[in-house]
């Protein structure tokens, strides 16, 4: 199998991560934080190590203010749930994921606006500073859509809340590991990110950085091995939002999938992805019928790719590459329908999507397009 869907789980992993998953799983499948053997003591060590591996590549100094979910998606319910009561005034964007949306469609008496933006070149900053308002409590940004692979300028959105007392949400799904990262020098007080895609970990991990300005509402209350003489939640982090027994082997993994990222370095990381992006993009563009969305080739393009091809819906596109040329790509909506709104894809069912990863090769690359165009001849 040719696998271009990175962009909704990374495959294949480094083999450190499957490594330390089963050795996590064999050796060290004690609770963490609830006995004081052997076996839970070396758990907890696993989910410390992952912490600080986590907060090293995102530039924390505080290792506890990471907080670890099954995903990004619970990491963004936390953090707008937590954060947000009526009266409240958020900023987000078009592009915007269901992770996003559906969290504050459902907040009962918070105000929405979406900032004015580019599906090329993202968010437009004085769009962005015209929605200001005196309630205005938190802006949330797609740092980089997962159906254009548009950029947004994360660093000058994080500059102008600091300026106008907001806080900033980033979520970071399409670019943890794959885009630098420093929390603290671009003004980010809470970041979402996932583990199983960019971060090469396992499925069933993530995250929540909580700054210190960021007072959350717990999302869950329970067991968390400290203060259990309290009815009352810990408020200590990362206890006070950790509530439950910790996925250790797959903590395990992504520190390895983290480690593995730090030593290739972020920037030869995105560097490849790019590389891959812009041969897609170049020879798709030669396919007759096929229409693309997004930004143009260009060393910072991310690696998400999304076309239509005349005479085929999204759907069935991808079902005969996959069926065909044994070619896995990701076709429809996303979950993101505010993107495909403004792409114009909406009504039509979407867009194929193509995401390489860093262990595409160009000949994979090559052999996608050759399939795209097979198709155009049928």
């Amino acid at each position: 199998m040719i696998y271009l869907d990175n962009a909704a789980t990374s495959w294949p992993k480094p083999e450190t991560v499957y490594a330390a998953a089963d050795k996590a799983l064999r050796g060290q499948s004690g609770n963490p934080g609830r006995s004081g053997h052997k076996l839970s003591l070396a758990a907890g060590r696993v989910v410390e190590e992952a912490r600080l591996w986590t907060a090293r590549l995102f530039g924390v100094s505080a290792p506890e203010r990471v907080v670890f979910t099954a995903n990004a998606t619970e990491a963004l319910n936390l953090a707008l749930h937590g954060l947000l009561a009526p009266g409240a005034h958020v900023i987000t964007d078009a592009l915007a994921h269901n992770s996003v949306a559906r969290p504050l469609a459902a907040l009962t008496g918070v105000e929405v606006s979406r900032a004015p933006g580019d599906p090329e070149r993202g968010v437009d900053l004085d769009g962005l500073a015209a929605l200001w308002r005196p309630n205005t409590a938190l802006v949330v940004m797609t740092h980089i859509s997962n159906v254009t692979g548009t950029e947004n300028p994360v660093r000058e959105i994080g500059a102008l809340c600091r300026a106008r007392g907001a806080l900033f949400l980033v979520d970071a799904a399409q670019s943890a590991g794959v885009a630098p990262i420093d929390v603290e020098a671009m003004n980010i007080d809470l970041l979402a990110f996932p583990g199983h895609k960019g971060l090469l970990g396992p499925q069933g991990t993530g995250g929540l950085y909580v700054g210190a300005a960021a007072r959350l509402r717990p999302l869950k209350q329970g067991g968390t091995g400290s203060f259990s003489e309290s009815v009352q939640q810990p408020r200590r982090l990362p206890d006070r939002y950790e509530s439950g027994t910790a996925n250790t082997a797959g903590l395990a993994g992504l520190t390895a999938g983290i480690r593995y990222i730090m030593e290739t370095g972020v920037a030869r990381i995105r560097a490849r992805e790019a590389e891959l992006a812009n041969r897609l993009l170049q020879g798709l563009a030669d396919i007759p019928g096929v229409r693309l969305y997004g930004p143009p080739p260009g060393p910072s393009r991310a690696g998400v790719v999304s076309f239509t091809l005349a005479g085929y819906d999204a759907a069935e596109a991808a079902f005969i590459l996959d069926d065909s040329f044994d070619i896995a790509v990701r076709a429809g909506l996303h979950c993101a329908p505010g993107a495909h709104a403004a792409l114009g894809t909406l009504e039509t069912g979407g867009t194929v999507r193509v995401s390489p990863g860093c262990f595409t090769t160009a000949a994979e690359i090559d052999r996608c397009l050759e399939a795209v165009a097979e198709l155009t001849k049928h």
